[in-house]
């Protein structure tokens, strides 16, 4: 009550991959309330950083893989009724509450100046690092070879792929200074 609402879109039902590709954005905070045995939420939470999203998986149970998402705010009750007890309304409630702690003190959304790029970990020579990306289209041009345009937290890229060619659509890669380096498998997740 009295709190300014947040945009929100709930995707679910057959190709929950493609839905969640076509809609999230950069910037964008992707929420799954799921088991971590759910194939189609692994693969979001995996693709996630590819398109700039950050990741909050609730759910309960067995957990995810370690790194699976950003944030995993987990009940490890396996109890099936658990979804519809207190914990997870407990869990909206942190967030919700969080969130609007943010919203009501402007300096919590500035970026400290201390904290710039330059202190990220990078490739000494080029200024890059590896960074995760989904395949969007390999090229089929036999002008430009071992291209292939690529989805990352940055936008749309076109990138070299001649080391790890050939690649298809979907497909999670490295990029680092322009170019595919390697795959990123279910496992490297």
């Amino acid at each position: 009550m009295g709190k300014r609402a947040l945009p929100a879109v709930a995707l679910t039902g057959p190709d929950l991959v493609d839905l969640v590709r076509v809609s999230v954005r950069p910037g964008d905070i992707v929420v799954a309330v799921a088991g971590a045995d759910d194939p189609d939420v692994r693969s979001v939470m995996r693709r996630s950083p590819a398109w700039g999203a950050t990741t909050i998986w609730i759910g309960s149970g067995e957990r995810p893989k370690a790194g699976m998402a950003d944030h995993v705010l987990w009940l490890d009750d396996p109890d099936p009724r658990i979804p519809a007890t207190g914990g997870f309304v407990l869990f909206y409630h942190v967030l919700w509450e969080l969130t609007h702690v943010c919203f009501e003190h402007s300096g919590l959304l500035k970026s400290d100046p201390a904290c710039s790029d330059e202190t990220e970990s990078a490739c000494v020579t080029c200024s890059d690092e590896g960074r995760l990306g989904e395949v969007v289209t390999a090229s089929v041009d036999s002008q430009a070879p071992g291209m292939a345009t690529v989805r990352t937290a940055r936008g749309v890229e076109n990138v070299v792929t001649a080391l790890i060619d050939p690649v298809a659509a979907g497909e999670l890669v490295l990029v680092h200074a322009g170019t595919a380096i390697s795959r990123v498998d279910e496992e490297d997740a």
